[in-house]
């Protein structure tokens, strides 16, 4: 398999993306003005202990206070020596948040999980530093070994070098990037760490206040350091100053590796563009994603839970409807594996594939799905098929998605991807104008809505607006805005039925106006319909022309609607 990385080096954004035979399966942003903080390590200061949550509130400095669950607030009493943990028998000691802090208490913590939304930044106490081979965990007294070494002799090997080289008192993980490497290398990443440790000690000796003690290295470094190994064909940045610098970094880290960073300086194509980078992102904020045989997927997120399900669109087969199926679904799991990482979408996942009656056809199904999340290093658990005959998963969320990242709620529909229809719409505004024609002594009023709904509350020929000026007494005028949005309406004016008479109707007897024929006339299909601002122009003879832009001479003018005759 191909993997290559991607860097893209902006002004004030730096975008990266990981790419797998070509394919984009990763993308990570970072902007200067909403720097990462997963990583970093604060002094903060408990301003709540709720035991109801088993949770204490810690202030960082950051605009919300962040989150600290008791099980991640246990390791505390380790780093200050407050207590064991431990009974006489050895076993944990069952205590509550409030045994463990108190408020206004002095704490040194490691963000986790970025704020999202409205919910704070997620820490604890059991702190990790993370160096090239290497994680150091100062608080625990424990040697971890990454799950990605599958080798056995390997992996023994490590886990001795590891509890040789691990500092008294304290813990270590044996990154991916360890496999194969030399005792001599692990011990200069222990070096490195255990100085990295000593200057925020120092660091926390010099403030009591909240703030930050340790901050991890920029998406550059960082991809160079936790990521960039041998399974990488190539490193391509665009930036000539960042290409100099992930040079430098790898002569201290990774000097074998130098030879596959390569420097992009097509100045007509972007380097997002070239490699189908910026395609990809602008699908992955799509809700449809589109197989390659025609099928498709739907993906709804929502706070609790990703729903993603999937449709066999204009994917027919060949042979039976079960073949049909089990092919659309196979296809489906791979990608959204791929979609998971691609839009980093993390929490509980269920997926409604197309039913299959056949047991091995479904474990077809989940051996496919299981084996391409595997290619994910976010924690990834595949529960099966539930009674539902849904598959439910769940993912490790540490960041934003990509959506969320990218994008914003719609300040007109709140989020929800939904308005209300033009009926809806023209009910409601009736209802409206009922309630301030009973309300205010005048002969006329002039309501202004987008033209859609405009044309709802005018009806064909004038009988829905003639029908509502009976019921309410008034003279009432309808006038139609394209500025105005789908769900905007305002009572413009009130007044004589003669000062409204001049403001509503938009055209005059005589006048030529370049217009674009919409639609036949519904009774007459001879005739072709305009509109200007909803309001209604028949065009005589124009019923041949929809479509077409047309200069045509406004011939008579009636309050809900004018006729025209083409000029060319």
């Amino acid at each position: 398999m191909g993997k290559d990385i991607i860097v893209n080096c902006g002004r004030r954004e730096t975008r990266a993306a990981f790419l797998e035979d070509r394919r984009v399966v990763e993308v990570y942003i970072e902007r200067a003005a909403q720097q990462r903080v997963v990583g970093n390590i604060y002094r903060g200061k408990v301003e709540n202990v709720l035991p109801g949550m088993s949770a204490a509130f810690v202030n960082v400095g950051f605009e919300r206070n962040a989150f600290l669950y008791v099980d991640d607030a246990k390791d505390y009493e380790k780093l200050t020596g407050n207590g064991n943990g431990r009974t006489k028998n050895g076993r944990a000691k069952g205590r509550g948040i409030k045994d463990v802090l108190k408020e206004g208490q002095s704490i040194i913590v490691q963000v986790t999980k970025e704020p999202i939304g409205t919910k704070g930044a997620r820490v604890v106490t059991h702190l990790t530093i993370p160096g090239r081979y290497l994680v150091l965990m100062p608080t625990v007294d424990h040697i971890g070994i990454s799950r990605r070494i599958q080798d056995e002799k390997e992996r023994e090997r490590l886990k001795k070098l590891a509890k040789s080289l691990k500092p008294k008192g304290m813990g270590l993980i044996v990154r991916t990037l360890a496999e194969g490497q030399s005792e001599s290398e692990l011990e200069q990443d222990v070096q490195f760490l255990l100085k990295v440790w000593e200057q925020i000690q120092r660091q926390a000796k010099r403030t009591r206040k909240p703030g930050l003690l340790y901050k991890d290295h920029d998406l550059i470094y960082r991809l160079v350091r936790d990521c960039f190994s041998r399974e990488f064909n190539r490193f391509i940045v665009d930036s000539r100053e960042e290409y100099n610098k992930v040079l430098e970094i790898l002569d201290t880290l990774s000097p074998h590796l130098r030879s596959r960073v390569f420097y992009y300086h097509d100045e007509n194509i972007p380097i997002f563009e070239f490699y189908g980078v910026e395609a990809d992102l602008k699908r992955a904020l799509k809700r449809k994603v589109w197989l390659e045989n025609g099928g498709y997927l739907v993906i709804d997120q929502t706070e609790a839970l990703t729903s993603i399900d999937v449709n066999t669109g204009k994917y027919t087969g060949s042979k039976n409807l079960a073949d049909t199926v089990l092919k659309t679904n196979l296809e489906a799991a791979a990608e959204i594996a791929r979609q998971l990482r691609l839009r980093d979408i993390g929490g509980i996942i269920i997926i409604d594939f197309i039913d299959m009656t056949s047991s091995n056809d479904k474990q077809q199904v989940l051996a496919t799905l299981e084996e391409e999340v595997r290619k994910d290093k976010n924690k990834t658990h595949v529960l099966g098929f539930t009674n539902l005959g849904m598959v439910e998963m769940t993912r490790k969320k540490t960041r934003q998605n990509i959506g969320d990242f990218l994008q914003r709620p719609c300040p007109y529909c709140g989020g929800t991807g939904r308005v209300l229809s033009e009926e809806t719409l023209a009910f409601s505004v009736e209802r409206e104008i009922s309630r301030v024609a009973r309300e205010h002594d005048v002969e006329a009023l002039m309501i202004e809505v987008h033209p859609s709904v405009a044309a709802m509350l005018i009806g064909t020929g004038g009988a829905n607006l003639k029908e509502l000026e009976e019921l309410t007494g008034k003279t009432i005028f309808i006038r139609g805005s394209d500025d105005r949005h789908w769900e905007d309406v305002e009572i413009v004016y009130a007044g004589s039925r003669e000062a409204l008479s001049a403001m509503a109707v938009p055209v005059k007897e005589g006048q030529i106006i370049d217009m674009e024929v919409e639609e036949p006339h519904l009774t007459n299909p001879q005739d072709g319909i305009s509109r200007l601002h909803g309001y209604v122009v028949d065009i005589e003879g124009a019923g041949q022309h929809v479509g077409q832009r047309l200069k045509v001479e406004i011939t008579r003018v009636f309050r809900t609607y004018a006729k025209g005759r083409m000029l060319s």
